[in-house]
């Protein structure tokens, strides 16, 4: 998933949305945590970001409340060096507002999450090859290559590519969710060895069994992995020399 990251889905997200996608994936934020992020809680220089509020949508519309669900939501996550560089392009050369939304609409509100999945997270997929395919049959003719219900493979051609796109991230069953950003970011932490108590600590968990439970996963060699860890510890050895006297029946004493 991490070369899919950095080779295929960020650089098919449109500029202007890339940095809210590179969030994700490099801080393990939620989706409401990333649409409720405010410049005064992004720190460039330390390279760290602060959790304290999150974007609610209701039935009246999107509101920014403080953090809430649990202590553990409020936090402090380090941010790598890829997203210091898209919020740095983000930002520009003016201060922002600190309590301007760092992904903000055009209004300068929340962004509603189902028309980001709409029109900016699926037709990622689609560009990125990771939903559906987009394959050019003839001139000015695409086939549209799309994953159904029940996993039938459906296809319909189109006069032009931008349409043959559309109609598979409107129709395509399954995907990448922008959740699964955060279950990566668990994920390769763990991997490459960071203490699960500190993964617990950055994903904004009470508990770290809820991050041993929800954000791993058995990899594919884990039983070699297993046998290396005695790789080096073989059960051949010399038996210790046991003291001769006069009682022991080995004895050559008589």
């Amino acid at each position: 998933m991490r070369g899919a990251l950095f080779g295929k889905l960020l650089p098919a997200v449109p500029a202007e949305h890339r940095a809210i996608v590179a969030a994700a994936a490099g801080t393990g934020l939620r989706w409401g945590e990333c649409a409720g992020l405010a410049w005064g809680s992004v720190d460039l220089d330390r390279a760290v970001l602060r959790v304290v509020q999150v974007a609610v949508e209701t039935h009246g519309g999107i509101v920014v409340r403080p953090y809430p669900k649990t202590r553990a939501d409020v936090r402090t996550v380090p941010m790598p060096a890829f997203l210091v560089a898209e919020l740095r392009q983000r930002r520009g050369d003016t201060e922002p507002d600190p309590r301007a939304l760092v992904f903000a609409d055009r209004d300068g509100g929340p962004l509603r999450r189902s028309n980001f999945r709409r029109r900016v997270w699926l037709p990622s997929l689609v560009r990125a090859g990771l939903l559906g395919q987009v394959v050019e049959v003839g001139p000015g003719r695409w086939r549209a290559v799309w994953p159904g219900r029940a996993g039938v493979e459906l296809s319909v051609e189109f006069g032009t590519e931008q349409a043959a796109a559309a109609q598979v991230a409107t129709e395509a069953v399954g995907g990448l969710r922008f959740h699964d950003l955060r279950h990566s970011y668990a994920t390769w932490l763990v991997t490459d060895g960071v203490p699960i108590n500190l993964v617990q600590r950055v994903m904004g968990h009470e508990q770290a069994s809820t991050t041993l439970d929800r954000y791993t996963h058995t990899p594919d060699d884990y039983a070699d992995r297993v046998r290396r860890t005695f790789a080096d510890d073989p059960l051949t050895f010399e038996p210790p020399e046991r003291p001769q006297g006069p009682d022991d029946p080995s004895s050559d004493a008589s």
